[in-house]
């Protein structure tokens, strides 16, 4: 084997020590992802320029690149808190949470990668324990379970506030009450569902009874003044007009006017 001329031997240790810088200082950031620079030499994390953002990169290789994913994540959270009046309640929450794209740098130097269980989750806990705490099990488990939702998400967003880290949303997906709670809630609630209808009812009958009541009244009242209203001289008339038409029919009979009570006519027949 013939031996390499003197020359290349240095060439090829300054392609491998190129190699090796090369992949020591290229970094590729994937998608939904960005990149925090620490510089070794030089005052450590940027905290005063942009993340790395998504594609390739060169850095000097004694520098690191920290990768954060900063697209929406989703914590989810079983926490059992108390009520207004000390019973226990599981609360089945999840968070839609982010970093704030801009300040990568300071929640690196702050609080790191695990920023999620230094400050998301106590603040998430605490505002749960607190909200929770203002209401009785049957408010949570009827009536107020998107306004403990709304009340949770504003005390994280405040807790959060100056950590770094944005939060989207908290969705309350299930309230637990022990079973012998729940079952008298939903007894109670029944009582009053059935409660209601007999008062609709009652309401429906009287309404009903005062319609009757009415209508009887207006009754009476037309007769009274019909009564009223019919004079000797209006019977003699109706009965003089009663005696022409049945004149005018062929039917054989006798009619004899004033023979009647009060001087109407009295109608004999053929029998």
């Amino acid at each position: 084997m013939e031996k390499l001329p003197k020359i290349a031997l240095p060439f090829i240790f300054i392609l491998v020590v190129l190699v090796i810088i090369i992949s020591k200082s290229a970094v590729t950031i994937g998608s939904g992802e960005a990149g925090v620079l620490y510089k070794t030499f030089d005052n450590g994390v940027v905290t005063d320029a942009p993340p790395l953002g998504e594609g390739f990169h060169l850095v000097a290789p004694w520098n690191k690149v920290i990768v954060y994913e900063v697209r929406q994540q989703e914590l989810f959270e079983k926490m059992k808190v108390l009520s207004s009046n000390g019973l226990e309640i599981q609360i089945d929450a999840s968070a839609w949470y982010e970093p704030v794209y801009d300040q990568l740098g300071n929640l690196h130097q702050s609080l790191g990668e695990g920023y999620l269980q230094r400050v998301i989750q106590p603040a998430i806990r605490s505002a749960a324990r607190s909200v929770v705490g203002r209401y009785t099990p049957e408010q949570l488990y009827s009536s107020k379970r998107d306004a403990i939702q709304d009340e949770i998400f504003a005390e994280t967003k405040k807790i959060l506030e100056k950590q770094f880290v944005q939060l989207n949303e908290v969705l309350v997906r299930d309230v637990t009450l022990p079973n012998t709670i729940k079952e008298a809630i939903e007894r109670k609630l029944r009582q009053e569902q059935e409660s209601l209808e007999y008062e609709f009812r009652l309401v429906t009958a009287a309404k009903e009874a005062e319609k009757v009541i009415i209508e009887a009244q207006g009754k009476a009242d037309a007769n009274r003044i019909l009564s009223a209203s019919l004079t000797d001289k209006i019977l003699q008339d109706k009965g003089i007009d009663a005696t022409l038409k049945l004149s005018e029919s062929p039917n054989s009979k006798v009619v004899i006017v004033g023979g009647g009570d009060k001087g109407l006519p009295l109608i004999l027949g053929n029998n």
